[in-house]
């Protein structure tokens, strides 16, 4: 191995040098390999739903869960529901931004 790869290695981190990766790459990689990185995602929407929508949305909103790709929350009064409703792209851009993927394909207000 050249110099420059063995360099290139370090600072990715290669499991033929044995130089170490990060912590939060190590957990990905096996959360990926076992199959539950998807599942996890969709647990943070619900435990993290007023950090991703906001604390006056988080007030008048609970998520319930998520099914195929849907995402299904429960909100206080039909006035808000309306208003959710017209902002409903823009939620779901920004709890996909947060998530770092596409988990949830649509909301559904209720």
């Amino acid at each position: 191995m050249s110099a420059d790869a063995v360099r290139r290695a370090r600072r990715k981190g290669s499991k033929t040098t044995g130089y170490p990766v990060p912590a939060s790459q190590a957990i990905n990689e096996l959360l990926t390999a076992l199959g539950i990185d998807q599942t996890l995602r969709k647990f943070s929407v619900l435990t993290a739903w007023s950090d991703m929508v906001g604390e006056q949305i988080a007030r008048v909103t609970v998520p319930e869960r998520i099914e195929s790709g849907v995402l299904y929350v429960r909100v206080t009064t039909a006035p808000w529901r309306a208003e959710l409703s017209m902002k409903r792209l823009e939620i779901l851009q920004k709890i996909n931004r947060a998530l770092g993927a596409d988990v949830v394909k649509d909301i559904r207000f209720r």
